[in-house]
C-alpha cells in the first residue's frame, strides 16, 4: 500500500488505517470493505451492459451511439453511486439510505432492455448486500428498500428472454434473492402483503419450472426456495403478539404496518397451502401445458413438506392465533384425513409426521380431530383395511407416536376415560396386539413393528407407574355412590378439596378414575339395556349412573352416548308415546347443535345415532323433535314455522325411500319434489334453490334410516362439519404425566391382549433380538402387575412355566434336559421366571404352584444347586422382623455380584432405572461373570445349566420369603404341600418320590424358618392342607409324613431356639402349638414313621430337650415331645441319648418341669421304665427320680402353684395364665390339686408294678411307699377324698392287678417260678397297703366313706389269702403276712379310736364278722369276748 509523503520513516507507526490485531475490529474497516465490494460489483455491471454479443464485428458510430443511448440511464446511476462510494464525507453504509446503492441495480433488475446477464450480474449484486447485512431493520429507509427489492423482483420480466439457459440462470438468482430478502435482518419490515406476494411469486416459478422448459436443477431449486421463504416466515410466529394483543393495538388506533408482517399473512400462506391439498387434481400438468406438478402425489407431497415445516416452526405460537388455529381445526384435519388412504405410503407418511407435530404442539385444541385421525385413519389403515403396504406405514406412523413420552396416559385420560368419546388408547392397544400377533410362518415387517410398538407402549407404562411405597390393595378401589350427570362433567381445580398442590392433583385423579368407572358401567348397562330393557335401567339405577327414580335427562344422555346401545332399541323408545319418553326424546334432541346447518345435513346427523321405528306415529313424534330443535337453531330464516319444518323432514324422508329403494320403479324428479312443497312455508313456497339443493343432496347420498346393517362409517363433509362444532364447545386436551394409579388403569385396558400377544410371540419367535424384546415385555407386565394385578401376574408366570419345557409331560428326562441344554428360548424363560419370582412374588398368587413344579423339575434334572436348601444359609433368618429384613438387604447386595439380575433394591419398590439395568437384555445374562465368552462354550452342558440355574437365585425366593405378603406365602405353601401329596406329580421310581418329598418339606421347613416371627398367622392355613393332602386319591403317607415330620422338626428347634421378646410371648406359644399339633398330625398319617426315622427325631427332640428345654412353652408341645421321646427310646440305637435326656429332665427338674407338664414327664418315666431293654440301673433310677418327684408337689403346694425355680414356663403370658386359672377350676372340681399329680405319679408307679421283671415291679412297690412317705412327711394336703381316690385308683388297683396276674401266673403250667415271682410282689403291695393304710389313717377315717373304703380293704386282704391258697397250696407266704397286717391295721384303728367296741357300732361288727372269715386265728387277739 502506498505510504503519504510524510511517512518516509521507515520505523514510524503504521498508518491509522492499518489493521490492527486484537479482539476489536475498526468498524471503518468494514465500510470499506463494503465500499470495495460496491465498486467491484458496479463495475462488473458496467462491463456486461457495455459488452456487445460479438466483440470483433464492427458497428457503425450511429448504431454504436444509439445502443449507447440505450443505457444512458442505467449506465449513469452506476457511475453516480461509484463516485459516492469512497467520499470522505461518507458516514457507515449501515447508517445510510439502502436505495443509494440499491436502485441502481434494481432498475437494471427492471429494466426491459437490458440483456440477461446484466440482469443476472445484477441480482447476484443485490444478494450479496442481503447475505452480508450491510443494512438492517434499524438503517433509515430500510422498510422502502425491501419493498423495493421485492418489487424489483415480482416486475422482472422474463419474456424478454429468448435463450432458455439465460431465462433459467435468472430465475435461480430471482429465487435466492427472495430467500435472502425473506431471511435477512430487515424482512420484518415486509408488509403481510408483501410476504403473500413474495411466497406467490416463488410458487408462479415452481409452476413455470415444472413446464417443460425447466430443468430439473431449477425444479428442485424453486420448490427448496418456497420451503426456505416459509420457513423464514413461520419461524416469526412465535415472536408475534397474539390476536388479543393485535386487536388492542388497532383498537387504541395503531397498525400493523408499523411493525412489519404479522400474522395476517400467515393465515393467507397457511390457507393457500390448505387449497393446495383440495385443489391437488387442478395442479397436476395438463396436456396443453397447464399445470405445475406431474401428479398429485406431488402436489400432496410439496403442500405437506410445507404444512409440516409451517407447524414445526409455528410451533405452540399457533395456539395463540384463532385464524391459523381455525384453519388447522377445520380444513387442514379434514384433508389429512381424507386423503390418507387415497395415496402411496409416501403421502401417508407424511400426513403421519404432519398429524405428530399438530399433536406435539397444538394438542390442547384438537381434541377431537385427533380422535377422528385415529379411529379413521391410523386405526384402519393398520387394521390391513388398505394393504399391507400402507399398513405398514400406518403402524410406523402409530409407533412414533407412542414413543412420545406422554402420548399413553393422555390418550387415556382425553379419550378413554371422556364418556363422549371412543376407547382410543384401547383401540390403540388392541390393534397393536392383533397386528402384533403371530401366524404361521416368520413374522413379517408389520408384525415387527407393531410387536415394538407394544413393547415401547408397556415399557412407558412400567417406567412410570413405579412408587418408592405401593399403596394397600384397598386403595385401587374406586366407590361411585351417588349419581352425577358425569357425561357433562367437567374437572374444577377451585372445587377441589385441599389446598395443596398435592391434594388438588389427587384430586384430579379420582376425579378421572371415576369417570372411566362410569364409562365402563354405561357400557355394560348398554349390553343389559340391549338383551332387556328393564334390566338395563335396573343396572343404571344400582350404579348410580341415572337417578331412582330416573329423570329425561340423564335417561336422554344414555341413550346419546352409549356406545354399543342397539340403534333399534333407542328408536322404539324414542318413538313411544309415554309421557316420561316425550319427555327423553326433547332432551335427546336437545343435545344436538344444528346452528348454521342446512336440513339435510341436520337431519343426517341425527338419524345417525338411532334408527327410525317403522310404525308412522313414532316416526312423527321423532321428527317433530327434531323439527323444532332445528327451526329454534336455523340461522337463515328460511322457515317461518316449525310445522313448515317438519313438513319437509317428512318430505325429505318419503324422497330418500323413492329415490333410494329398489323396489320403487317410478323415481320421483326434482320437479315432483318441489311441487309436492309448495306453500308449506306458511302458505308460502321454500326457495327454489334451497329445494333443489335438498334434493341432489338426497339423490347422490341416501339418509340411513331404517338399515340394521354395521356398515363402515365415513368420514363425510357433513360429519366433518358437525365434528368442528362440537369441538368448539368440546372441552380442550388436557396435557399431563403419568401417575401411579391412572398409569396401572391404563395397564388393565390391555392387559390381556397384551400378555396373550407376548406370550405367543416368545412362543413362536427364533431370533435372539425377538425373544430379547418379549422378555423385556413380558418382565415390564409384571413391574406394571405387582400392584394389584395378581390374575395379570398369575397368568404371566404360567407361561413362563410353559416356555422353560421343564413341564412338558410328554418329554422324558432325557429330553427335556437336551432342550433345556441346547435351546435359548427355555433358558431366558427360566431366568425371566425366576426373576420374576424373587422381584416382585408380593404379588404372585395361584402361579407359585407352576414355580414350584419348574423349581422340582430342575431338581429331578439334578440342577439346582446345594444352597437353595442350605440350612446354615436359611438359618440366619430365623427371627424374622426388622433385622431379619436387614439381613436379607445384605445378601442380597452381596449375590448382585454373582448373580447379575438381582440389584441392591427393595423388592417391591424398585425404579424403572433399577429393573432396566435388572433386565438389560436377557442373553446377557447367559455369558460368564468374567470374559466375555458365552456358556454354551465354556465347560460341560450339565456345568453351563448349573449356572445359568444359579443365576436365578431360586433359593432367594425362600430365604427372603419374610417379605411376601400372607396371602401370597400361604399360596407358596400351599404348593409346596401339594407338591409334596403328590398332586400333579409323576415319579418314575420310589427314590425320585421320596428325593422330591423331602425337598417340598425342605423348602416348607426353610420357608417357615424365614417367616417365624409370624408363624402363628401364615401357618394354620397349611395346616388345614395337610388334611387335604391327605384326601388325595395316590396320596402316600410314608415319605409325605416321614419327610414333614423330619422337616417339622427342624422348624421347630428354630422356633424354640429364637428369643422372642415377651409382647410376642402369646403369638410364640400359638406358633409352637402350630408346630406340634402339625407334627402329631404327620405321625399319625403313618405310625411307623416313628420306627423308621426314630433316629432323626429322636436327634431332634433331644436338641430340644436339652438345650431349649426352656422354649418349650404349651403342653401340647411337651406332651408331643415326651410322647415322641418314649416312642423313639425303643429303639436300642436311640435308646441312650433319649434315656439320657429323660434323665437331665428330671434331675433338673425345678427348670424345666412344672405343674402343667408334670404328667407329661411322670408319664415318659414310666415308658422308660417299663422298657424291656432298659438296665436295671437305669430303671432304678429313673423310678427314684419319679419318688423324688414328690418334692416338686410339695413345693408347688406350699407356694401356691406358682412354679418356684421356672421363671419362663407356662405362667408368662395372659394365655398361660387362663390357662392356670382354668387348671385350678378343675382341680376344684376333682379334689387337691397336689393330689391329683400325686395320682398321676401313683398310677406310673402302679402300672411299673406290672412289668415282667420282679426287681422293677418289686423297685416300683418300693418307690411307691417311699412317694407316700415322702408326701406325708412334706404335709401335702390330700383330704380325705385325696386319699381315698389313691386307694381306689393306686394301691386297689395295684393288689387286684398283681392278684390277678398270680392267679394267672399259677394255672399255667410249669410257670411256678413267675408265680412266685408275682406272690413276692403282691405281698410286697399288701404290705404297702397295710403302711399307706396306717400312714394316713387319720385323714380316712374323716372321709363319709370310710365304712365302704374299709369294707375294700378288708375284701382285698381276704382275696390276697384265697390267692395265696390257691398259688401255693395253703403253705404261701400270704398266710403269714395278711393276719399280721390285719392285726397291725386294726391295732391302729384302736388306737386312733375309728374302731371302738360300742354296742351297735355297725363298723366294729362289720369288721368282727370279717376277721372271722378272713384271719380267724387272730380273732380272739383283736376281739376279745
Amino acid at each position: 500500500m502506498a505510504r503519504t509523503a510524510g511517512d518516509d520513516d521507515d520505523d514510524g507507526p503504521p498508518p491509522a488505517y492499518a489493521a490492527q490485531r486484537g479482539p476489536r475490529r475498526d468498524p471503518r474497516l468494514k465500510d470499506l470493505g463494503i465500499s470495495c465490494m460496491l465498486n467491484t460489483e458496479v463495475a462488473a455491471l458496467l462491463a456486461v451492459i457495455r459488452r456487445r454479443p460479438d466483440p470483433y464485428s464492427y458497428l457503425p458510430p450511429a448504431v454504436a451511439a444509439a445502443e449507447e443511448a440505450t443505457f444512458a440511464g442505467l449506465i449513469s446511476s452506476l457511475k453516480t453511486l461509484r463516485g459516492l462510494l469512497f467520499q470522505p464525507r461518507h458516514g457507515a453504509w449501515r447508517c445510510s439510505d439502502p436505495s443509494t446503492y440499491l436502485t441502481p441495480f434494481l432498475d437494471v433488475v427492471q429494466s426491459e432492455e437490458a440483456p440477461p446477464a446484466a440482469t443476472g450480474v445484477a441480482l447476484s449484486s443485490v444478494l450479496k448486500v442481503l447475505r452480508i447485512d450491510v443494512f438492517d431493520e434499524c438503517s433509515p429507509g430500510a422498510r422502502d428498500a425491501v419493498h423495493a427489492i421485492l418489487t424489483a423482483l415480482t416486475n422482472c420480466r422474463m419474456e424478454r428472454f429468448s435463450d432458455a439457459g439465460a431465462e433459467e440462470a435468472v430465475l435461480l438468482r430471482v429465487l435466492q434473492v427472495l430467500a435472502a430478502l425473506l431471511r435477512a435482518r430487515a424482512a420484518p419490515l415486509l408488509s403481510d402483503s408483501s410476504v403473500c406476494t413474495a411466497v406467490n411469486t416463488c410458487f408462479q416459478i415452481v409452476q413455470h419450472a415444472a413446464s417443460s422448459r425447466g430443468s430439473e436443477l431449477l425444479q428442485r431449486t424453486a420448490r427448496h426456495c418456497m420451503h426456505e421463504i416459509l420457513q423464514a416466515v413461520f419461524a416469526r410466529l412465535p415472536d408475534i403478539r397474539d390476536d388479543a394483543d393485535a386487536d388492542a393495538d388497532l383498537a387504541l388506533g395503531g397498525g400493523s404496518s408499523g411493525a412489519g408482517f404479522g400474522a395476517r399473512c400467515m393465515v393467507d400462506v397457511f390457507n393457500f397451502l390448505c387449497s393446495l391439498l383440495l385443489n391437488a387434481s387442478d395442479m397436476v400438468i395438463t396436456p396443453d401445458g397447464q399445470g405445475a406438478f406431474t401428479s398429485e402425489e406431488d402436489v400432496m407431497l410439496f403442500s405437506l413438506v410445507l404444512v409440516n415445516s409451517a407447524v414445526e416452526l409455528g410451533g405452540e405460537a399457533i395456539g395463540k392465533h384463532a385464524k391459523l388455529l381455525r384453519l388447522i381445526q377445520d380444513d387442514l384435519f379434514y384433508h389429512l384425513i381424507h386423503y390418507a388412504t387415497e395415496y402411496s405410503p409416501l403421502v401417508l407418511s407424511m400426513i403421519c409426521s404432519t398429524a405428530l407435530n399438530l399433536y406435539h404442539f397444538l394438542r390442547r385444541f384438537l381434541k377431537l380431530q385427533l380422535e377422528a385421525f385415529f379411529m379413521f385413519v391410523l386405526l384402519r389403515v393398520c387394521g390391513g383395511a388398505n394393504g399391507p403396504q400402507l399398513q405398514e406405514v400406518a403402524v410406523e406412523g402409530l409407533i412414533s407416536f407412542i414413543r412420545q413420552p406422554t402420548f399413553v396416559i393422555e390418550m387415556y385420560v382425553n379419550y378413554d376415560c371422556d364418556p363422549l368419546l371412543r376407547n382410543v388408547f384401547e383401540e390403540i392397544g388392541k390393534l397393536l396386539c392383533k397386528a402384533a400377533f403371530p401366524a404361521t410362518g416368520p413374522m413379517t415387517a408389520v408384525q415387527l413393528q407393531a410387536f415394538e410398538g407394544l413393547v415401547n407402549m408397556i415399557t412407558t407404562i412400567a417406567d412410570n407407574v413405579e412408587v418408592d411405597k405401593a399403596p394397600d390393595h384397598d386403595a385401587y378401589a374406586v366407590d361411585v355412590s351417588e349419581f352425577r350427570l358425569f357425561w357433562t362433567e367437567r374437572w374444577d381445580s377451585s372445587s377441589s378439596s385441599g389446598g395443596g398442590a398435592g391434594a388438588e392433583r389427587d384430586t384430579w385423579v379420582d376425579f378421572v378414575r371415576k369417570r372411566k368407572l362410569r364409562k365402563k358401567k354405561v357400557a355394560i348397562a348398554a349390553n343389559h339395556y340391549n338383551r332387556d330393557q328393564k334390566k338395563g335401567v335396573e343396572f343404571l339405577k344400582l350404579c348410580h349412573l341415572v337417578p331412582t327414580p330416573p329423570e329425561p335427562r340423564s335417561m336422554a344422555y344414555f341413550l346419546r352416548y352409549s356406545p354399543g346401545l342397539d340403534k333399534n332399541k333407542i328408536g322404539e323408545f324414542l318413538g313411544d308415546p309415554d309421557e316420561f319418553n316425550l319427555k327423553v326424546l326433547k332432551e335427546f334432541t336437545e343435545t344436538f347443535d344444528f346452528t348454521g346447518a342446512i336440513l339435510d345435513t341436520a337431519l343426517r346427523t341425527y338419524l345417525e345415532t338411532f334408527r327410525l321405528p317403522g310404525e308412522s306415529q313414532k316416526i312423527q313424534r321423532i321428527l317433530e323433535a327434531f323439527s323444532e330443535r332445528f327451526f329454534e337453531q336455523q340461522t337463515t330464516g328460511v322457515f317461518a314455522t316449525k310445522d313448515a319444518a317438519f313438513i319437509l323432514c317428512y318430505s325429505l324422508i318419503m324422497l330418500n325411500t323413492d329415490l333410494h329403494n329398489p323396489q320403487v320403479k317410478k323415481k320421483m324428479s326434482e320437479e315432483d319434489f318441489i311441487r309436492n312443497n309448495r306453500a308449506i312455508n306458511d302458505k308460502k313456497d321454500l326457495p327454489r334453490e334451497y329445494l333443489s339443493e335438498l334434493f341432489h343432496s338426497i339423490s347422490t347420498n341416501a339418509i340411513t334410516v331404517f338399515s340394521t346393517t354395521a356398515a363402515a362409517v365415513e368420514m363425510t363433509p357433513s360429519r366433518w362439519a358437525d365434528l368442528v362444532k362440537r369441538s368448539r364447545a368440546m372441552e380442550h386436551f388436557t396435557p399431563c404425566d403419568f401417575k401411579h394409579k391412572l398409569s396401572r388403569e391404563v395397564f388393565i385396558a390391555v392387559s390381556g391382549p397384551t400378555v396373550a400377544t407376548l406370550a405367543a410371540i416368545f412362543d413362536c419367535a427364533g431370533d435372539e433380538e425377538t425373544l430379547n424384546q418379549c422378555v423385556e415385555g413380558l418382565v415390564s407386565v409384571a413391574r406394571i402387575a405387582r400392584y394389584g394385578l395378581e390374575d395379570v401376574l398369575d397368568e404371566l408366570l404360567c407361561c413362563l412355566c410353559k416356555f422353560t419345557t421343564l413341564l412338558n409331560p410328554y418329554a422324558t428326562t432325557e429330553e427335556t434336559l437336551f432342550i433345556f441344554s441346547n435351546e435359548l428360548k427355555p433358558r431366558m424363560a427360566t431366568l425371566a421366571l425366576f426373576t420374576i419370582a424373587n422381584r416382585f412374588g408380593e404379588s404372585v398368587r395361584g402361579a407359585w404352584k407352576n414355580v414350584v413344579e419348574c423349581l422340582l423339575k430342575l431338581k429331578r434334572l439334578k440342577l439346582l444347586p446345594p444352597s437353595v436348601i442350605d440350612p446354615e444359609d436359611s438359618g440366619g433368618g430365623g427371627g424374622g422382623g426388622r433385622g431379619s429384613e436387614r439381613q436379607g438387604h445384605r445378601h442380597r447386595a452381596s449375590t448382585s455380584d454373582a448373580g447379575v439380575i438381582f440389584p441392591t433394591t427393595h423388592r417391591g419398590a424398585g425404579t424403572s432405572r433399577h429393573v432396566s439395568g435388572m433386565i438389560g437384555r436377557f442373553s446377557q445374562f447367559l455369558s460368564l461373570d468374567s470374559g466375555g465368552e458365552s456358556l454354551l462354550s465354556v465347560g460341560s452342558e450339565f456345568e453351563n445349566n448349573v449356572k445359568i440355574i444359579q443365576q436365578c437365585q431360586v433359593g432367594t425366593i425362600f430365604k427372603e420369603s419374610g417379605k411376601l405378603p400372607d396371602e401370597a406365602l400361604q399360596n407358596l405353601g400351599r404348593a409346596l404341600i401339594f407338591a409334596a401329596g403328590g398332586k400333579g406329580q409323576k415319579f418314575s421310581t420310589p427314590i425320585e418320590e421320596e428325593e422330591t418329598v423331602g425337598f417340598c418339606w425342605d423348602l416348607l421347613a426353610l420357608l417357615a424358618s424365614a417367616n417365624l416371627h409370624r408363624f402363628a398367622t401364615f401357618w394354620p392355613p397349611l395346616l388345614d392342607c395337610f388334611n387335604a393332602v391327605s384326601q388325595l386319591p395316590l396320596f402316600s403317607p410314608c415319605p409325605f409324613a416321614e419327610k414333614a415330620i423330619v422337616a417339622l422338626f427342624r422348624v421347630a428347634v428354630r422356633l424354640l431356639s429364637a428369643a422372642a421378646p415377651p409382647q410376642r410371648a402369646v403369638d410364640t406359644r400359638v406358633s409352637e402349638e402350630l408346630v406340634f399339633k402339625s407334627i402329631n398330625m404327620m405321625w399319625k398319617l403313618d405310625k411307623e414313621i416313628l420306627d423308621t426315622c426314630c433316629e432323626g427325631i429322636s436327634e431332634s427332640i433331644v436338641k430340644l430337650l436339652t438345650e431349649h428345654a426352656g422354649g418349650v412353652q404349651t403342653p401340647l408341645g411337651w406332651k408331643t415331645l415326651l410322647h415322641l421321646l418314649t416312642v423313639t427310646g425303643r429303639h436300642p440305637e436311640t435308646f441312650d441319648q433319649s434315656v439320657a435326656a429323660m434323665i437331665k429332665i428330671m434331675s433338673d427338674g425345678g427348670a424345666h418341669v412344672t405343674r402343667f407338664n408334670y404328667a407329661a414327664v411322670i408319664e415318659a418315666a414310666f415308658g422308660f421304665a417299663a422298657l424291656k431293654i432298659s438296665p436295671l440301673d437305669i430303671s432304678t433310677k429313673i423310678l427314684e427320680l419319679m419318688a423324688e418327684s414328690v418334692n416338686w408337689l410339695i413345693q408347688w403346694h406350699k407356694s401356691g402353684y406358682s412354679d418356684p425355680g421356672n421363671s419362663v414356663g407356662f405362667s408368662g403370658s395372659a394365655a398361660s395364665s387362663a390357662s392356670s386359672v382354668s387348671s385350678l377350676e378343675d382341680a376344684s372340681r376333682m379334689g387337691n390339686l397336689a393330689a391329683n399329680m400325686f395320682i398321676k405319679l401313683a398310677e406310673a408307679l402302679r402300672k411299673t408294678s406290672l412289668v415282667r421283671r420282679e426287681e422293677i415291679r418289686c423297685q416300683a412297690v418300693f418307690e411307691l411307699g417311699r412317694a407316700f412317705n415322702l408326701a406325708a412327711a412334706g404335709d401335702l394336703d390330700f383330704g380325705p377324698a385325696g386319699c381315698l381316690a389313691c386307694f381306689n385308683l393306686v394301691i386297689f388297683a395295684m393288689v387286684d392287678d398283681l392278684t390277678e396276674k398270680t392267679l394267672e401266673y399259677s394255672r399255667r403250667e410249669g410257670a411256678e417260678r413267675e408265680t412266685r415271682s408275682m406272690e413276692g410282689t403282691l405281698a410286697a403291695a399288701a404290705e404297702l397297703l397295710a403302711d399307706v393304710f396306717v400312714l394316713l389313717l387319720p385323714t380316712l377315717a374323716q372321709a363319709p366313706g370310710f365304712r365302704t373304703f374299709w369294707l375294700g380293704v378288708l375284701r382285698r386282704m381276704d382275696t390276697c389269702m384265697k390267692c395265696d391258697l390257691a398259688a401255693g397250696g395253703g403253705a404261701g407266704v400270704m398266710q403269714e403276712l395278711v393276719p399280721r397286717m390285719l392285726k397291725r391295721m386294726i391295732m391302729e384303728m384302736k388306737a386312733k379310736e375309728v374302731l371302738v367296741p360300742t354296742e351297735g357300732d355297725e363298723l366294729w361288727e362289720i369288721t368282727h364278722i370279717q376277721i372271722q372269715w378272713i384271719a380267724p386265728a387272730v380273732k380272739d387277739e383283736l376281739f376279745p369276748e
